[in-house]
Formats: structure tokens, C-alpha cells, sequence
């Protein structure tokens, strides 16, 4: 079976800009795109900046670096996307926009491209009924930041076929990220988890128990959590959290992955995290975080 050589990632967020670190750095030609053309050519900077820690600390050397950087390419028209072997799609949690995404790239990519989204909460067999093509269509979650942390959910659609999946499967394993076979339901495995246990770390602080930095120095020394609930939201954004838990909350109905107040009301702040510069913490700089 065909290595994939090429990969589009939809979407320069955040998460998209990880993912396309992931693949240029597994030796993948990476094409970037985002509706704001400013955001997909940010990621070479965002992708430079990460990649510059790596080498002062000896993980790579700067001809590595250089050569990774230059598989990433920030284009502004979805017809350059025409030709690459798979698609990942990294845009908001919303099912009519992932299917109009979808709907237009199936009119661009070639018959043999994988189509993937990096949902991390509805349905694959939902996105890939409205993809064009369902057979060619998979799960795959990254976590985040995507550029440091080694897990992929593999999670593959009533009509994904076995060939759709294996490759899928390889591309991980070719960009040195580790799969897991997850099922098509809400939240996979991990925001099965971690939507409800960051919703419920907030309304500790809602309720005046402790303060979002301690509760933060409390897992990470207790539990050796990477990163407490407060930095990871401010990373992931209190407006994607808010997007995270009504797709959630829709389809469980769970009470602890309803969205707490104080996430509405920071949003309607501004306070949307560290690309805000302010959420539950406050940030001086723009860093990327780790390395």
C-alpha cells in the first residue's frame, strides 16, 4: 500500500497548526489552508518558533529544522489541494460546517485522497454522510498540542472501508504518532473523560473552592498531569470549550458535560485563553507552548 506523501490540514487554529508540525516533521509535504489566509501563513512562523526550542535543547539540528519548514506550504485557494493523498480537517466543532468543508473539497481532491477530521466529538459516520465519500472517510483524533503529545483515536465510520482505515493507521505510525482503534461514539475515549473532569474543575472555582492556579498545581503534583485543567483550556480556548461541551452535551445529555456559567461569561469577556492573552491565567507573550 502507497505511503501517503502529501497531506492538507483544513484549518490553522491551534490544533491544525499542530497537526501540520506532526506531518512535516514525519516528512510529509504539508499544505495548509484556512479561510483567513493570515492564520494558514502564521503557521510557518508558529511551526519555526516550536521547532527553533527543539534545537537549542538538541532534539533536532537546524538542518532539520529548515527541512521541516520547508514542507510546510500556507496556500489561499482550496484548488491547491487538489493532489494531496490525505485531507485533515481541524475546523470548528460544528456538524453543517465540517459537512459544507467537506462538500467543497470533494469537488477538489482527487477520487483516492482520505478525507479525516480531527473531531473530537461527533459522530464520523454523521461528517462522512455528508463528505461525498464515505468509504474514504475516518477519525483522527489528535490531542492536544499535537506536536508534543504522541496519541492518535483512530475511529472509523459505518461505511469506512478496510483499506481507508489501514492507511489511516500507517500515516500515524509513518509520522511517529501512536494510534488507538477508538469506536464512533460521543467524545471517543479521551473527552469522554476530560470534557466533563475540566467542566467539573471549573465549578470548583465557581463554587469558591480554590483558585484555577491551584487547582492546576494540585493535579499536575498529585495526579503528574503534563498540564493542569486551567492551562489546558486556556490553550485549547474557552470558546472551543464552550463548542466542545454543547456537542457533547447534546448527544449524552450528561449533566457534567453541560457548560458552566463562568465559561459563557468569560467568553462574552473576551477572556478566551491564551490566544487572548487572558483566561483563567494571564499571559505576558504569544509562546508556543513547549517544545
Amino acid at each position: 500500500m502507497k505511503a501517503i506523501q502529501s497531506v492538507a490540514v483544513v484549518g490553522a487554529g491551534t490544533m491544525g497548526t499542530g497537526i501540520a508540525i506532526v506531518a512535516a516533521r514525519g516528512g510529509c509535504k504539508t499544505i495548509v489552508f484556512d479561510q483567513r489566509p493570515e492564520h494558514a501563513k502564521r503557521v510557518v512562523d508558529q511551526a519555526k518558533a516550536f521547532l527553533d526550542r527543539s534545537v537549542s535543547k538538541g532534539k533536532m539540528t537546524v538542518l532539520e529544522r529548515d527541512e521541516v519548514i520547508a514542507r510546510i506550504h500556507p496556500v489561499e485557494q482550496l484548488a491547491e489541494l487538489a493532489d494531496v493523498d490525505m485531507l485533515i480537517e481541524a475546523v470548528f466543532e460544528s456538524l453543517q460546517v465540517k459537512h459544507e468543508v467537506f462538500q467543497a473539497l470533494d469537488r477538489i481532491c482527487k477520487p483516492s485522497c482520505v478525507f479525516a477530521s480531527n473531531t473530537s466529538t461527533i459522530s464520523i459516520t454523521e461528517i462522512a454522510g455528508g463528505s461525498g465519500r464515505e468509504d474514504r472517510f475516518i477519525g483522527l483524533h489528535f490531542c492536544l498540542p499535537a506536536q508534543l503529545m504522541k496519541l492518535v483515536e483512530v475511529s472509523r465510520g459505518l461505511n469506512t472501508s478496510d483499506d481507508t482505515f489501514k492507511r489511516a493507521w500507517d500515516f500515524c505510525e509513518q509520522v511517529s504518532q501512536r494510534p488507538v482503534h477508538t469506536q464512533d461514539t460521543p467524545g471517543f475515549v479521551l473527552n469522554y473523560f476530560l470534557i466533563p473532569f475540566n467542566n467539573d474543575a471549573i465549578r470548583l472555582v465557581e463554587q469558591g473552592v480554590s483558585t484555577p492556579a491551584d487547582i492546576d498545581i494540585a493535579i499536575k503534583a498529585a495526579l503528574g498531569y503534563a498540564m493542569g485543567p486551567f492551562e489546558l483550556l486556556d490553550l485549547v480556548g474557552l470558546d472551543t470549550q464552550a463548542l466542545l461541551c454543547e456537542a457533547m452535551h447534546g448527544l449524552t445529555h450528561e449533566k457534567r458535560a453541560a457548560c458552566p456559567p463562568l465559561v459563557k461569561r468569560m467568553i462574552a469577556a473576551g477572556r478566551l485563553g491564551k490566544k487572548a492573552g487572558i483566561g483563567f491565567h494571564l499571559y505576558s507573550d504569544k509562546k508556543i507552548f513547549g517544545a
